[in-house]
């Protein structure tokens, strides 16, 4: 099993070509070392090429290696375990990265007999070496509940889902703290629908810091792993530079209470509403 990153990675959902390999390398300079791509954003290759091309140039001034790098993407569907067997060989070969540091199941749609099919295929490529550590994304309490109970010979180290102050899912993240499960964060920053909140804005303005950097902090402080995500050079800047403050623990409280099961990243397939980022 590899080890997780758990400092501020980039996200990379809805970009594509130019904007992603720009991301990426910004991020890059900027000093994230996480990645967060998946198949159904079709650019695992943009990511997986401007990591690699980086590292071996000579703006890599700080001597890193593929070791340095902690790259993740996701199944798209839960079919069968052949289909996810082949959809883990084809991530591989699509982002040139020689492994895939974490592999996560991107969704629980599907059904219980093809979640744990899936499953199957993510234990046998850690344990062939193709992958360092697997884990799901979008899942509840009653899927990680049916996958623990199910006995897997290799454990989910990770559960990936939207997180932040207007949606705290705690009856997710306080099981996957009981069971040892790291949150990732996707969608830290409300994908900017609550910049302008009042309580926002007046914690952003008491620690001089931006909007964006307080809601990452919030993420960090409460030992998740954000994922914030951005094409925009100055801010993947700002939004990984959240070092030189701390949210004193009466405001994280009230943060906290912002709680409105706010949900950003829905689409529709087949008449179902499905999340997925």
């Amino acid at each position: 099993m590899g080890t997780i990153h758990t400092d501020i990675g980039l996200g990379v959902y809805e970009t594509e070509g130019t904007e992603t390999t720009n991301a990426t390398l910004w991020a890059l300079q900027a000093g994230y070392r996480g990645f967060d791509s998946a198949q159904i954003y079709h650019n695992e290759h943009e990511v997986g090429s401007t990591v690699i091309s980086f590292l071996s140039s000579g703006m890599n001034t700080s001597g890193l290696t593929r070791e340095d790098i902690f790259y993740t993407t996701k199944l798209f569907e839960n079919t069968s375990y052949e289909a996810a067997k082949i959809s883990i060989q084809q991530s591989l070969q699509k982002s040139k990265m020689g492994y895939i540091d974490l592999f996560l199941l991107h969704s629980p749609y599907g059904g219980k007999e093809k979640r744990l099919e899936s499953w199957k295929a993510v234990e046998n490529a850690i344990e062939e070496g193709t992958v360092k550590s697997g884990g799901v994304s979008n899942f509840g309490v009653k899927h990680l509940q049916e996958l623990l109970d199910s006995k897997p010979r290799i454990l989910p180290v990770v559960n990936q889902i939207e997180v932040h102050p207007f949606n705290t899912r705690t009856n997710i993240t306080s099981f996957c703290n009981q069971h040892g499960i790291i949150i990732q964060a996707y969608a830290p920053l409300v994908r900017a629908l609550r910049m302008e909140h009042p309580t926002i804005a007046s914690l952003a303005h008491k620690y001089s810091c931006g909007p964006a950097q307080l809601l990452v902090r919030w993420s960090l402080q409460h030992g998740f792993v954000p994922l914030p995500k951005s094409i925009t050079k100055e801010r993947i800047i700002s939004n990984g530079s959240i070092g030189g403050f701390e949210i004193d623990a009466v405001d994280m409280k009230t943060l906290d209470n912002l709680d409105e099961y706010l949900i950003t990243g829905l689409f529709l397939k087949s008449d179902r509403v499905r999340v997925i980022c």
